[in-house]
């Protein structure tokens, strides 16, 4: 793979030794947290996203190897490889140029080339394609042995043979899928017969405009749209460009040769190079599109994992129903279950005076210190009932997204854990753990569920699958997970660890006691030297002996820690509670062939606060009293919001009444705004502007430009 690390440091503005560093890292068994936090020296201090796109990379390039070699066996076993062939086939940097290639020799299907050829009209074909004066004379293959019956049979079958060679030439698809590229317009019609269940679709039933502008969000949605058969779709360009092309490349006389082989090119065109070159950049849009929303999704659900957490508070948690009324579950600070019932106070009388009555009973029997309410159907009247019991001002009482929720409830993971609890409860619980720690619970759902992407189910699902997988394992190590109270879920994207490992650890836990320190993982069953060394440094065991172990220095570096503290004649334990004797350290007196300064700076900065969660102080939200309905807004209204999804076009805001509005792009700010990510992130809480309210459609037009 060494010939690839040059293209891929050019791609991505790297040195070579960067990326021989990180593939090198990787063919060893690292993890990109791992390589990220603790190899910095050796890559360079690339951050984890760098990491990951030099790890895509080099799959990328080995498929294309793995191509490449399929093409060169297959010529290899036909007696097809020259010296040449073989020359360019190992040149190709891409897909594309490979497939070009190989295109002339591809093993096709009966085309009506290969007709014409069994037919014996190839030596007709090259004397028309020469176009060097002499007289054609085509009468002389007309053969009815062979299925040529006359002259003008000849001259088709000579024709067709014509149009596939233009058709394989490499040069010609080079230079056309460029104009397909440039100057292609994307096309977009109504089926008419299917108006009336299109109604989603309208603003694409007679639509056009450049492909190379196309934003990838319209694109998806018009392709989802012809996949549903409301639309029809055309990518390509004006019909002139591509045959005028060819006619100047291909046409040499203006005789009878040269009018059989106009007609040939223009036939190549249209029946083979136009639906070939759109089919191409249909896949190329569509990928460079799913790339585009997979992004947003990405950038969305890291924002969401990282919110916030409240903690480890005592909490009751409702998910809220009018017809079924309330599930409500009471957690302690470690999210263990302690209660459970069902209240109704959304039904009014007797039973909206009981539910009050157990509620307050409960705060007080358990000591609560926070209400989450799930923010679905009857959560705005759940709140509204919540509010008015005049509870102690120091409980803390919001509202929180379910999207999920309910996936969860119904999952493997949440029977194994609450077998005797139905989904209500388990619902209700996952809305508790979620205010106490987002990251700890989600986790647990696939991210697809969660409600925070943009076209999901239409984009590539393993190219989703694997960024968003990235994306959690990302969130999860910068934080760090205390081995002791973690899920298997969530101990399952700890750097090294997996599944099974997961497992073990969890198993080992209940069968031996709490790890007192990290040196015991060593003893979980299939938790390698290597393992080991890949998630060490992630995981955090609070009370341990030794101080370090509730840190993100990782265990290699102990000695190294150690040998600040006799330097300065402190124990570790004084070391980390002692700024003025930290202040005394000089890093350049323990820099080492394997340790540099980035190394020695984050250990300082674990030393300062050892285990520190990076994620921001939890803020209490409320939503305006008393709008509780679309039917509650009206146009210039201030409003606060929750922002929950952030596209391309804009950002959706919960502002409590059952149905999110969109600040279109253009509203975002008193200034052009490229990105919206730029401005606003999902679970920002905002102060919104209604612009309108179109109640039919239940659309909600918000703004956060001044007036």
């Amino acid at each position: 793979m060494n010939h690839h690390y040059k293209i891929i440091a050019q791609e991505l503005h790297l040195r070579d030794q960067q990326v021989s560093a990180v593939a090198a890292l990787l063919a060893e068994g690292a993890t990109v947290p791992f390589i990220a936090r603790y190899r910095k020296e050796a890559t360079g201090t690339l951050e984890d996203t760098i990491i990951t796109a030099v790890r895509d990379r080099i799959e990328k390039l080995a498929e294309l190897d793995k191509r490449r070699q399929a093409i060169l066996v297959s010529l290899t076993e036909r007696e097809l490889l020259t010296e040449i062939l073989n020359k360019k086939i190992g040149m190709a940097q891409d897909l594309t140029t490979l497939e070009d290639i190989y295109l002339p020799y591809r093993q096709k299907r009966r085309t009506r080339a290969a007709i014409a050829r069994e037919k014996g009209l190839e030596p007709l074909a090259r004397e028309i394609f020469a176009q060097d004066g002499r007289n054609i004379k085509a009468a002389a293959f007309i053969d009815p042995r062979k299925g040529c019956e006359s002259e003008e049979d000849a001259l088709a079958g000579s024709r067709d043979i014509i149009a596939e060679w233009v058709n394989e030439n490499t040069e010609v698809r080079t230079a056309l899928r460029h104009i397909f590229t440039s100057e292609s317009t994307i096309q977009s019609k109504l089926i008419k017969k299917n108006e009336e269940i299109g109604a989603n679709f309208k603003d694409y039933f007679d639509w056009q405009e450049p492909t190379a502008k196309v934003p990838s969000h319209r694109l998806l949605a018009m392709l989802r749209g012809e996949r549903e058969k409301i639309l029809s779709l055309a990518m390509r360009p004006p019909e002139e460009k591509g045959i005028v092309f060819l006619l100047k490349k291909f046409i040499k006389q203006n005789d009878f040769a040269g009018k059989q082989v106009t007609l040939a090119v223009e036939d190549s065109y249209k029946r083979l190079l136009v639906p070939s070159l759109e089919n191409e950049l249909r896949n190329t849009l569509k990928s460079q599109a799913d790339a585009e929303a997979i992004t947003v999704f990405s950038e969305n659900l890291r924002e969401l994992l990282l919110a916030s957490p409240l903690g480890q508070k005592r909490l009751m948690a409702l998910d809220p129903g009018f017809r079924t009324g309330a599930k409500l579950v009471c957690l302690d600070g470690q999210g263990k279950l302690l209660h459970n019932a069902t209240i109704y106070p959304t039904h009014g009388g007797e039973k909206l005076r009981q539910a009050g009555d157990t509620l307050r009973q409960l705060c007080e029997k358990y000591t609560l210190e926070a209400i989450a309410i799930g923010n679905g159907t009857a959560g705005r009247e759940t709140e509204t009932f919540v509010r008015g019991l005049n509870l102690p001002k120091d409980i803390i009482i919001t509202m929180v997204n379910e999207s999920g929720a309910s996936i969860y409830s119904a999952s493997d993971a949440a029977r194994e854990e609450f077998p005797d609890q139905d989904i209500t409860v388990r619902g209700a619980i996952s809305i508790g753990r979620r205010l106490q720690d987002p990251l700890a619970e989600l986790v647990k759902i696939d991210p697809k569920s969660i409600g925070v992407g943009q076209y999901q189910h239409d984009v590539d699902q393993s190219e989703l699958k694997k960024s968003l997988e990235d994306v959690v394992v990302s969130c999860v190590n910068s934080i760090g997970v205390e081995v002791n109270t973690a899920s298997v879920q969530l101990l399952t994207f700890v750097s090294g660890l997996g599944p099974t490992l997961a497992k073990n650890i969890v198993q080992y836990r209940q069968e031996n006691g709490p790890f007192t320190q990290r040196q015991q993982l060593k003893k979980v069953p299939r938790l390698g030297p290597k393992a080991y060394e890949q998630c060490a440094g992630f995981l955090r065991v609070r009370g341990s002996k030794n101080p370090l172990d509730s840190s993100g220095v990782h265990p290699e570096r102990y000695d190294l820690v150690e040998q600040m503290a006799r330097d300065l004649d402190c124990s570790v334990s004084e070391l980390i509670g002692n700024e003025t004797a930290r202040a005394e350290i000089n890093l350049k007196s323990y820099l080492s062939d394997s340790v540099g300064l980035p190394t020695l700076n984050d250990i300082m900065a674990e030393l300062a606060k050892p285990g520190r969660d990076p994620r921001e102080a939890f803020t209490v939200f409320q939503f305006t009293e008393g709008v509780n309905t679309v039917e509650d807004l009206y146009p210039e209204m201030q409003i606060p919001g929750i922002v929950t999804n952030v596209t391309r076009f804009g950002a959706f805001v919960d502002i409590g009444v059952h149905q999110d509005g969109l600040i279109h792009i253009s509203q975002l700010a008193d200034r052009f705004v490229k990105d919206p990510a730029q401005i606003v992130k999902v679970g920002q809480q905002l102060m919104v502007r209604v612009l309108e309210i179109d109640i039919p459609r239940k659309r909600i037009a918000l703004s956060l430009k001044k007036k």
